[in-house]
């Protein structure tokens, strides 16, 4: 009797766990997702309508552009808000107040670059336009933030804080986040000054070319190709811009529809309108510039007082005081100078370095791309990207007439007799910046004869260019890849340039492969112990694909090849950048320069340029056999390259991580394959439009739409992501599965 008591008791207690169990679930992650059916009041003008596709996409359809704006804010809040949230505090250094100290360094480095003080100082200078535009997107941000108080999005539960009020500097400092995500080049500015004051200045500068890349900050592919090249006979352009993935992703795919105003894309959460995609007449898309913006000044500074040397006389800093909110403790006083050239650094020489960068230049931030997405020709479009100015980015074009056209944009500073990629004197005057290059004297193009525009990082600027060029550009075998196979057929579809976006050929490692090969044949059977991992490199076809043991072995190769070069520059210090967290200058040497150095093997280099190949594929093989078992049979690239998505909370979650992440799951594609994919970046969205038939459009994120995992479009798009799918853009026919009518209140 007794033992069937307690089993009543026992199951009683588990019915009681699992019913609250449940509870707990749906009021922490059901009872937040969005509304997709039915009616709802909102401070708009007139009746609007959401309707929501398969993919969770909302196409908003409002009698007015404010309208449209409003219900985008709120709509975009309703799946995102604590992704903006903590966009926001990342760009103006309010992290550690919701999760404490091991933030601190992200938000001193957010404070010190001023990122706050330049978004408040930007919204003083808006547009008309632009206040009203992002005015009415804030108001539909504050409207669900308000309306839905107590039932928010787990994440602020768990963290224990409410959303503050959103605003307009709220916007620009989303913005800003990617305009430093995109520009930050001073780390290696220091690192480039470090090797030329510890090495060969000749070798040194061999490795910092103006006209070749580092690679160093997301990358991105887009091209344009004329209708004499598709199977459909109009225009058709491709983007995929390559970035830090995150959970949830960067983008919010979204369909604007009001008077005026009719455009389809990708979304930044946190700012109205479309960032890539296409109106009723124009497709657009976008890479980074690499153009440098930023500059170090080193300053003869008095701690004490601020007084600074400019020109032979004495200027005063201004002093600024931040104080940081440390959730569980004290606040942090953080105090700087700031000199006529920016923020004032000390780095660990005791130096002082200002920074210049023209994100805190009057008039060098655009805040919105709305004048682009309302544009309908190439002179209306060419009038808004003339507009945007910064960061600087190559767009491409193409319009329902079949023009297709390529800009490149952005206030890019005017250097005359130098370069700005090491230090400069601060006190001489002789390096200040002379305003901005014009932007009719841009790179640009017109519907070129050959019929097709690629931009894939590489430097878009010619050789005599009247202005000097500095810049982390890419290599050009991403670029070059894409136009050989732009070239190779005829009659261009969708899923022909959707192929090109995932193709994971890398002519440099395919090169290095051959190098290696052809090195320890001259080497001889001297060499035996690398013969397998030789055979492995033979049968090489340049693919850096997950299956493949020859493409791990070439790409860990090319890093200890890398690491021989930055030591014969600067002899002793190679492995210290190496080891460096920052170290993106010797990490990611140009591949040109490599190239460059194995086929023409200048003297003074090295003893042997053959040793140093097979001494470097010996390392390579030696850490791969540590890493991956001495089985070369069993070696896989992906097992080496893999993602792992994480929820920065959900992730921390007992025995619900599985729901929230994704991964680890092996990667195709490197460094320098169309696909480019390192262990920090990749593909951030696909995107193809076919210019005038804009329903057959393939468009994609990484994982989906919602930032709710429980919600049916957290990951429903990453399998199609991961294996090279998309999604047909829903456009002028919409399938539509639910819809809210938005009434005024």
């Amino acid at each position: 009797m007794l033992s069937r008591r307690i089993l009543r008791v026992l199951n009683s207690l588990l019915l009681i766990g699992f019913v609250l169990l449940a509870v707990g679930a749906w009021w922490f992650f059901w009872r937040p997702l969005p509304q997709t059916s039915g009616h709802l009041t909102a401070p708009v003008s007139a009746r609007a309508t959401v309707d929501w596709d398969g993919l969770g996409v909302p196409h908003i359809h409002a009698a007015t552009q404010a309208d449209a704006f409003l219900i985008q804010g709120y709509v975009t809040a309703s799946e995102r808000l604590w992704q903006m949230d903590t966009l926001r505090r990342a760009a103006a250094g309010d992290l550690c107040e919701i999760v404490g100290p091991q933030a601190l360094e992200l938000d001193e480095d957010s404070r010190r670059l001023r990122m706050r003080r330049i978004a408040e100082s930007i919204y003083g200078d808006l547009s008309a336009q632009d206040r009203a535009d992002t005015t009415a997107y804030a108001r539909g941000v504050n409207y669900f933030i308000e309306t839905h108080h107590h039932r928010l999005p787990f994440e602020f539960a768990a963290l224990g804080y409410d959303p503050k009020p959103w605003s307009v500097v709220d916007t620009i400092l989303i913005g800003l986040y990617m305009f430093r995500d995109l520009t930050t080049s001073w780390p290696e500015h220091l690192e480039e000054a470090d090797l030329l004051a510890h090495g060969d200045p000749a070798k040194v500068a061999l490795l910092f070319p103006s006209r070749a890349g580092t690679e160093i900050q997301p990358g991105s592919n887009a091209w344009v190709v004329s209708g004499a090249h598709t199977s459909h006979g109009h225009p058709q352009l491709s983007n995929d811009m390559h970035l830090a993935y995150s959970v949830p992703g960067i983008w919010f795919m979204t369909a604007l529809d009001a008077p005026g105003l009719k455009v389809m894309g990708v979304s930044l959460p946190g700012a109205p309108g479309v960032i890539v995609g296409h109106n009723q007449r124009i497709a657009w898309g976008v890479t980074n510039l690499h153009f440098n913006v930023q500059d170090l000044y080193r300053e003869k500074l008095d701690d004490r007082t601020g007084q600074y040397e400019f020109e032979g006389h004495m200027e005063q800093a201004r002093l600024e005081t931040d104080f940081i909110p440390v959730k569980g403790q004290k606040t942090v006083e953080l105090r700087q100078w700031v000199t006529r050239h920016g923020p004032v650094i000390v780095n660990e020489k005791g130096e002082h370095l200002a920074l210049r960068w023209s994100a805190a230049e009057k008039g060098s931030f655009a805040l919105t791309f709305n004048d682009i997405d309302r544009a309908s020709d190439w002179t209306s479009f060419n009038a808004a990207v003339a507009k945007f100015p910064g960061p600087g980015q190559n767009f491409v074009y193409a319009d329902v007439d079949g023009n297709i056209g390529y800009h490149a944009s952005g206030k890019l500073p005017v250097r005359r007799g130098f370069t700005g990629d090491v230090p400069l004197d601060g006190a001489s005057g002789q390096f200040e910046w002379d305003g901005w290059i014009p932007y009719e004297q841009l790179p640009q193009s017109f519907n070129p004869p050959s019929g097709i525009i690629v931009t894939a990082n590489q430097n878009p600027f010619p050789k005599d260019y009247a202005y000097t060029v500095s810049g982390s550009f890419a290599s050009p075998y991403r670029s070059a890849q894409i136009r050989a196979m732009l070239q190779s057929k005829s009659k261009l579809t969708p899923l022909d340039t959707l192929a090109i976006e995932k193709d994971v050929y890398s002519a440099f490692e395919d090169h290095l492969a051959r190098e290696l090969v052809a090195a320890w044949d001259r080497k001889g059977s001297g060499e035996g112990d690398l013969k397998q991992a030789i055979d492995f490199l033979r049968h090489f076809n340049g693919q850096i694909d997950k299956d493949s043991a020859a493409a791990l072995i070439a790409v860990r190769t090319d890093w200890y090849v890398r690491e021989a070069i930055a030591d014969s520059a600067a002899p002793g210090d190679a492995q210290e950048y190496m080891d460096s967290p920052r170290a993106h200058s010797v990490l990611q040497l140009s591949y040109s320069v490599m190239q460059h150095l194995l086929d023409e093997r200048p003297a003074g280099w090295f003893a042997s340029y053959d040793q140093v190949l097979v001494d470097s594929l010996r390392s390579a093989v030696h850490e791969l056999e540590r890493t991956q078992g001495r089985n070369l049979g069993k070696w896989r690239y992906g097992n080496y390259l893999q993602w792992r998505l994480t929820h920065p909370v959900g992730s921390h979650l007992p025995g619900l991580a599985s729901l929230f992440d994704i991964g680890p799951v092996p990667m195709s594609g490197g460094s320098t394959s169309v696909k480019q994919t390192t262990m920090r970046i990749g593909p951030s969205e696909r995107y193809n439009a076919v210019v005038g038939d804009w329903d057959k459009s393939l468009l994609n994120v990484v994982m989906g739409q919602s930032g709710h995992v429980v919600s049916k479009h957290y990951k429903d798009e990453w399998d199609a992501y991961y294996n090279g799918r998309s999604f047909p853009m829903q456009f002028e026919k919409v399938d539509v599965k639910s819809e809210v009518v938005v009434n005024p209140q």
